[in-house]
């Protein structure tokens, strides 16, 4: 008995190092680009243009959620309808099913510059799309799709079978039961996967140098060439002469990332809320 409560005490022990380990890291990392970043925002910073003496970030930000927007409408609903049909209509077993899983778990795995490079290979230059935004949202479409599959697969898959049981029993088919009963369950899991692949189309930066490029503009159209947040960050940073500006927009990619986690939790808790209502 005083073993196993040892053992208790040593386990709880390691759990309470570890949560504290983690947290003091994230507030560490959070606190620095705040403290670092929050000082040097200016007024300057959020002009409409770019230029050497403003080097403003309103365009970078503006691209960022073009490309977000226009890489989510080619991901995510591929990504949502691929996972309803492996754990909903797939039959178990199916070799066809296995391929696709392994798949997106290898792409998952594939460092960002490979898909930039295929990016630039394929949308830029044997497309012809040039460096454009349209490229970029492509390459990145391709970077978060197996990541919006996966993690929506396993939010219908979480749904309890009695939901579908009690669905078929009232005498509704598969697509209804899906629709109206599975797919509501499965929200709060789904918009996980969006944010997580929001969070990484916002921090990318080596697969759009490639292919979306570095022109610091809002673009007039889906061929032009622009730079997001990220790209906007990295440029200032690797030229050295930027050093206080580019702190200052790490921090506003910061509150953006915490801003739309928070949005999309919310969003899920009222959705899921109504479901269950």
């Amino acid at each position: 008995m005083m073993t196993q409560k040892i053992e208790a005490a040593g386990a709880r022990a390691l759990v309470y190092t570890g949560t504290l380990f983690t947290v003091t890291i994230l507030l560490g990392v959070v606190g620095y680009i705040l403290i670092k970043g929050i000082p040097n925002l200016s007024l300057n910073l959020f002009a409409w243009e770019y230029s050497t003496e403003n080097v403003s970030l309103m365009p970078a930000l503006i691209n960022t959620i073009l490309m977000t927007l226009l890489s989510l409408i080619f991901a995510a609903p591929l990504g949502i309808f691929a996972a309803i049909y492996l754990a909903e209509y797939a039959k178990r077993g199916n070799k066809l099913v296995k391929l696709v899983r392994i798949t997106a778990e290898t792409l998952s795995g594939i460092p960002s510059i490979i898909y930039g490079l295929f990016g630039l290979l394929f949308f830029v230059t044997a497309l012809g799309l040039g460096m454009s935004l349209l490229a970029g949202a492509l390459t990145l479409s391709i970077m978060i799709l197996p990541l919006i599959m996966r993690t929506t697969e396993e939010a219908l898959i979480a749904v309890p079978v009695e939901y579908r049981e009690g669905s078929f029993g009232l005498g509704a088919g598969r697509l209804r039961t899906v629709f109206k009963v599975v797919m509501p369950s499965a929200i709060p899991g789904i918009l996980a996967g969006i944010i997580l692949a929001i969070g990484r189309i916002v921090g990318e930066t080596a697969a759009l140098i490639y292919t979306a490029g570095t022109v610091a503009k809002v673009p007039d159209s889906l061929l032009d060439s622009t730079r997001t947040l990220s790209v906007h960050m990295y440029s200032l940073a690797s030229e050295g002469l930027y050093t206080d500006q580019a702190y200052a927009t790490a921090a506003v990619l910061l509150v953006i990332v915490v801003g739309i986690n928070a949005l999309s939790a919310y969003i899920a808790k009222r959705i899921a809320g109504r479901s269950y209502g």
